[in-house]
């Protein structure tokens, strides 16, 4: 019988996803292991795989030699990348890793990448292609209309992500972010948009997510909800710019209006509200593996809401103890 093995690097704290990819591959009756990647031995995610292992930083020249090593090793069909630091070096590889492993990388080309891992970029590209943004500031400018919201170029998890209210405080803020992006402050919806694409492009599933609470970046709490202008805006995107896989766009609704934040061209830390509606972005992938044609559907269920919260482990001598959170 064929085995299927997926490879998440940088798993961290991605217990979900790992769970939701075990659960997809049961529920199509496959045979998988999905193996966890991490730098760190004491990544909660790597003990809920099938299997782990521990690679290199992603700064070190050895990562990408160690993520092939592992993938001949452990028969990898798929690798996901989970974090922006990873996309670039990965994409640029992705060829040399196929080639030496036959492990394909879910990523889109290096173009996208470019475009999507520089917030001005981003930017840029979605006003030359007539989409609705924020009105960007130059540092330097003196007719800047506060309040106004400055966030490093390349950064990711909203780090170093601040509203700004007069100058002196943009002045103090520009002293600590090293590469900074100001742009005109807007309030409105706040839209997660979780899309997936087959490996030609071709969209799948578009699944908008209204950000009722975020905590470090990430969504805590969330509604599915299938608003027609936002996916026919995301439609409009996706098909101008043209990435594979999971993809994560930020935006805001502002009364009748869309205007795109970022493009995250990867699995967010909330993806698995998406899924868990239907949207089943794992078992999509499997059967794009197993060479099954898929086609765009709205078959996910709205108006759930979804509220994370965190759960510990226990680990003694490396093994994962019985679960005693039903006694705290």
């Amino acid at each position: 019988m064929s085995e299927y093995n997926i490879l998440i690097l940088s798993a961290g704290r991605r217990v979900e996803l790992v769970t939701l990819f075990k659960n997809a591959a049961k529920d199509l009756n496959i045979n998988s292991k999905v193996v966890a990647a991490d730098c760190s031995n004491t990544a909660p995610a790597l003990y809920f795989a099938d299997k782990m292992v521990i690679l290199p930083r992603i700064d070190d020249p050895a990562y990408v030699d160690a993520i092939i090593e592992n993938s001949k090793k452990e028969r990898i069909n798929l690798i996901v990348p989970t974090i922006d630091t990873d996309l670039m070096l990965l994409s640029k590889n992705q060829n040399y890793i196929f080639e030496k492993s036959g492990a394909k990388v879910l990523i889109s080309s290096e173009q996208v990448i470019s475009i999507c891992r520089d917030k001005i970029k981003t930017h840029y590209f979605l006003e030359e292609k007539r989409f609705n943004v924020p009105k960007l500031y130059d540092k330097d400018n003196e007719n800047i209309d506060f309040p106004v919201f400055i966030k490093p170029v390349d950064g990711s998890s909203s780090i170093n992500t601040f509203k700004v209210n007069n100058k002196e405080e943009l002045n103090n803020y520009l002293k600590l972010i090293r590469k900074p992006m100001i742009q005109e402050y807007i309030s409105g919806e706040e839209y997660t948009v979780d899309v997936f694409l087959d490996f030609n492009s071709n969209i799948i599933s578009i699944v908008p997510r209204l950000r009722m609470q975020v905590r470090g970046g990430e969504i805590s709490k969330g509604k599915i909800i299938k608003n027609r202008l936002v996916i026919d805006e995301v439609t409009k995107l996706m098909n101008t710019l043209k990435p594979i896989g999971h993809i994560t766009v930020q935006l805001m609704l502002v009364a009748n209006d869309v205007k795109f934040i970022e493009i995250n061209p990867r699995f967010g830390g909330g993806a698995p509200m998406s899924i868990q509606s239907g949207a089943n972005s794992c078992r999509n992938l499997y059967k794009l593996l197993l060479n099954e044609k898929l086609t765009y559907n709205e078959d996910y269920e709205e108006n759930l809401v979804f509220l994370r919260y965190d759960k510990s482990i226990c680990l003694k001598d490396g093994v994962i103890q019985d679960d005693k959170s039903d006694n705290i």
